[in-house]
């Protein structure tokens, strides 16, 4: 397992725990999360990606509902709006991390934590969020 996807396995946690407890920091929920150890996790852009997609969830949550049709964020399953912060705020803020990456993995931790459908259900709305913030990325023709 790779350091970021370690990492992102435990940013899904740790917005999680936020979410389930607003009144801890992001480095609290990290400390949570990773609990005494982060074993081949990148702690660095682990605690970066917490803290800014707990820091900006309005503007993150505004993407997020744009592109999830018929669902309203406060509906939504709290591990898939765990999972979309996530991926959200890589896409949104993280311009070096490759759009297609960071969809791949955010499906990926849709099937290990969410539920039966969590997986197209962040696919498709990621897949909007990325078109919209990274069109010229995705435009490129592939060598």
């Amino acid at each position: 397992m790779g350091s970021r996807h370690a990492a992102r396995r435990l940013a899904v946690q740790a917005l999680y725990a936020l979410e389930m407890n607003p009144r801890i920091t992001p480095a609290d929920a990290v400390e949570g999360a990773c609990g005494e150890e982060h074993p081949g996790a990148d702690r660095e852009f682990l605690d970066a990606v917490v803290a800014q997609a707990w820091e900006r969830r309005a503007e993150l949550d505004s993407a997020i509902q744009r592109y999830s049709q018929r669902w309203k964020l406060g509906r939504m399953d709290r591990v898939d709006k765990s999972v979309l912060r996530l991926a959200t705020c890589e896409l949104m803020l993280w311009p070096d991390n490759p759009a297609p990456v960071i969809i791949d993995e955010g499906v990926e931790l849709a099937k290990e934590f969410g539920t039966e459908d969590s997986s197209s259900f962040v696919n498709g709305i990621l897949d909007r969020i990325a078109h919209e913030y990274r069109k010229e990325e995705l435009a490129e023709p592939k060598p």
